[in-house]
């Protein structure tokens, strides 16, 4: 089974070396070449609904699995414990499940979220802000001093 080597780093750097995952914490991604051999970069960002990364202080793991189906050579594989495993390949009708599936899970999971709800209600407050910009500057102070007052 192939191992990889890791490397946390604060940028990627512009020339990857087959073999190792570069993770970038401050960007909160990693980057590594297709494990095929065929030269292709392949990023990983780390969020909720992407993939997240598993450090256990010697070995890195990255879930879900990693599947380049936009890439010639369409691998397919896990990083598990700092070694891959290869997986099965997927054929057309697979990877638009596994698309669709994905679309799914970031929509609910943004649906719920109270950052996203936040950025929902604070759309009302940047329509006020574009309004207040059209005012004059002495309607721009009558509303100033008038929210000391309510």
């Amino acid at each position: 089974m192939e191992t990889l080597r890791h490397k946390f780093v604060d940028a990627i750097p512009e020339k990857l070396e087959a073999g190792t995952l570069y993770i970038s914490m401050q960007r909160r991604t990693a980057l590594h070449l297709c494990i095929c051999g065929c030269g292709n970069e392949v990023p990983t960002p780390f969020s909720p609904t992407d993939w997240q990364l598993s450090f256990d202080g010697e070995n890195i793991s990255l879930t879900p699995s990693i599947g380049n189906w936009e890439f010639p050579c369409r691998s397919h594989y896990w990083i598990t414990n700092s070694c891959v495993e290869k997986a099965g390949n997927w054929d057309d009708e697979q990877v638009q499940r596994g698309r669709d599936r994905d679309k799914k899970r970031k929509g609910n999971y943004y649906a719920k979220s109270t950052d996203f709800q936040e950025l929902k209600q604070e759309a009302p407050l940047k329509e006020k802000s574009k309004a207040l910009k059209r005012k004059s500057r002495f309607d721009k102070l009558k509303l100033f001093f008038a929210s000391f007052f309510n």
